[in-house]
């Protein structure tokens, strides 16, 4: 085959490309991508042919567009979104180290605590939050409403539910920039004797709505990871639910823990009642 009779490459080949480039550090961080008519040049392609390949990075998250053109190398790699280290006790019950701190101490990245704002208000409890605190529909529950930004770049929003009963009066209706006092929410609850526990995490992902794409600065095409949290004392009241938007190319979600044995936990348990 000769030159002349070459396919000039797809989208997917020149996506692949710059990724490579990107990874490389060829393109480095928050580097601007060579021009549509540079990448024309280069490859003998189409301008549609381009625009193609510059969605496919935009939906995987590599690379954003800026106000007044240009499209740019994502400045830094994804969040750590740790599981359970993140609610650590004495990261929060002994020291200071809230839940979105501990994600970023652990990805090595500075932060600030201004970095996370809120704001807080009486709202009526939707079906689903109703349920997950055992309140009835249409009742009044605060929403502590955050968003979270890293370097001035939203990240996260993170809205949780509490009953007016555990939360009035305390840190946790304060709409003061930053985590509520040392310790966080948590801590709140803890000094309030309804000490967090356990708790359950649900992850889905979905096209943002909106609203979302405007408040978290999404690229266009790129999807959310929808998490909703509920967390429980020892004796299983329900002290907060969650639901947190995350942009999904700005976490890593990383888990760790020791895999489960029912086998030889019901074997032990038995053997306990026999006794």
């Amino acid at each position: 085959m000769t030159a002349k009779d070459k396919k000039p490459p797809g989208a997917q080949r020149i996506a692949d490309d710059l990724r490579a480039e990107i990874e490389s550090g060829e393109i480095e961080p928050g580097g601007k991508l060579p021009t549509t008519r540079q990448l024309v040049e280069k490859y003998g392609v189409t301008p549609e042919t381009v625009r193609q390949a510059i969605l496919r990075l935009k939906n995987a998250g590599a690379v954003t567009s800026r106000q007044g053109g240009g499209v740019y190398a994502r400045n830094r790699p994804p969040l750590k979104r740790l599981g359970m280290q993140r609610y650590d006790k004495a990261k929060w019950r002994d020291s200071d180290e809230v839940a979105f701190i501990a994600d970023r101490v652990a990805s090595g990245r500075e932060y600030n605590r201004t970095d996370q704002t809120q704001t807080v208000k009486l709202v009526p409890a939707s079906r689903e939050a109703a349920a997950a605190l055992g309140v009835p529909e249409g009742s009044d529950v605060y929403a502590r409403a955050r968003l979270v930004r890293e370097k001035g770049e939203p990240t996260h929003t993170l809205t949780s539910y509490y009953r007016p009963s555990h939360v009035e009066g305390t840190r946790l209706v304060d709409p003061t920039p930053g985590p509520a006092g040392a310790g966080g929410g948590f801590r709140v609850f803890y000094e309030l004797s309804l000490e967090p526990d356990h708790m359950n995490e649900e992850l889905c992902a979905r096209m943002p709505t909106p609203t979302e794409v405007e408040t978290l600065q999404l690229p266009q095409g790129e999807p959310v990871v929808v998490l909703k949290r509920t967390t429980y004392t020892a004796d299983d009241t329900v002290i907060e639910y969650a639901v947190g938007i995350h942009c999904a190319s700005r976490f890593s979600w990383n888990y760790s823990f020791k895999l489960p044995d029912s086998a030889r936990d019901n074997a032990e348990r038995a053997e306990r009642q026999e006794s």
